[in-house]
This record gives C-alpha cells, sequence and structure tokens, in this order.
C-alpha cells in the first residue's frame, strides 16, 4: 500500500496482518480522489474508521490542510500514527482514538470532507451520519463519501444530508452526501 501521489507519493505505507482491517485499496483510493480532485485543496479531512490512515494521508499529499484520524482500535492507531510519521506529516494531523460517536464529539470545527468506511456489517452508516448532522460538523458545502459494499444500499436522505452521487468499483460502492438545500428541508 502506497501514497498514489501529492506530496508524500510513492511513500509506503504499513498495514497490519489479518483481516481486522479492510484498508482502502489503491483503485478505490484514486477514484476518491479523482471525485474530489476540485475540493480537496485546502480542506479539512476526517477519516474516521481510519485503520491505516491511507486515506487521510492520500488527502493531506493531494493539499488538504489538515486531517483527522479516527479509530477505536489500538492497533490501527498505532499504524496510523507510524504512517504520519513515514510522511512527515505530524503537523497537518490530529489522531482521536475511541469510538466514532465520542471521536465526533471531540471534532471542534467544520470539516469539509468525511470519509467513512466502518466495518461493512456493523451498521455505523445511518448512526454516524446522524451523528454529523447532529454536531452540524459538515462545512455548508462539505461532502461525506461512504464507502461499502457494491451489493449495499445506503439510505437516500439521513438527517439533513441526501445522496448526490454514487460509484461502484467491483465490489466497493461509494455513496457521496452533501448537506440538502435549506429550501428542501421546508417540502
Amino acid at each position: 500500500m502506497r501514497i498514489i501521489t501529492g506530496e508524500y507519493r510513492g511513500r509506503r505505507l504499513e498495514a497490519p496482518y489479518g483481516n481486522d482491517v479492510r484498508p482502502t485499496g489503491d483503485k478505490v483510493r484514486e477514484s476518491v480522489f479523482n471525485l474530489l480532485m476540485y475540493d480537496i485543496e485546502g480542506a479539512v479531512f476526517c477519516d474516521l474508521f481510519a485503520g491505516t490512515g491511507a486515506v487521510g494521508l492520500e488527502a493531506l499529499s493531494r493539499g488538504a490542510e489538515k486531517a483527522y484520524f479516527c479509530d477505536a482500535s489500538r492497533d490501527s492507531i498505532k499504524i496510523i500514527k507510524n504512517n504520519i510519521e513515514k510522511c512527515k506529516a505530524s503537523e497537518k494531523s490530529r489522531i482521536l482514538a475511541g469510538d466514532y460517536l465520542s471521536v465526533l464529539r471531540r471534532i471542534r470545527e467544520k470539516v469539509d470532507i468525511f470519509y467513512i468506511d466502518p466495518p461493512y456489517s456493523a451498521g455505523y452508516y445511518v448512526p454516524a451520519l446522524e451523528e454529523i448532522d447532529s454536531l452540524d460538523l459538515l462545512s455548508e458545502n462539505g461532502i461525506i463519501i461512504a464507502e461499502h459494499r457494491a451489493d449495499e444500499k445506503l439510505p437516500e436522505k439521513a438527517g439533513r444530508f441526501r445522496v448526490f452521487k454514487e460509484k461502484k468499483y467491483g465490489h466497493t460502492r461509494l455513496t457521496m452526501y452533501s448537506r440538502e438545500p435549506e429550501d428542501a428541508e421546508d417540502n
């Protein structure tokens, strides 16, 4: 696993042994950042369920101003720290250890892009979206990307967020949410 492009291009990242963590593959990461091409520069990025931190580090490599790396696993936090060091990205990185609900409550600024990639069958997608909405963490023009199994359909709407794009890559689907326009809430 490596950083695909940008400032940290080609840096090899540490990955865990076993099947507990499912790192986002290079092809899907490349596709994510092609979709975010015009949104990443200067953005505040949150890699929720970060695992190895590869997605957040790719965001920093491509020009994000800051990245939050959130995970509940001690092993993942250790790997994330090592990968941040390999990229010399400490100044732009914030690591938040704990379950996804508690780490979201510790973010004290608006986030431009959330990347949500929990264990696929854990049922965390809707609660995470609802908590981001409840805490009003997404910036006005922010984007939430949920990575999930291609055969799984996420809800069209969660809180004030609505799906605006979906892309399928082999066994993986990306569902992208944005805030519903204010006037849509009145309908």
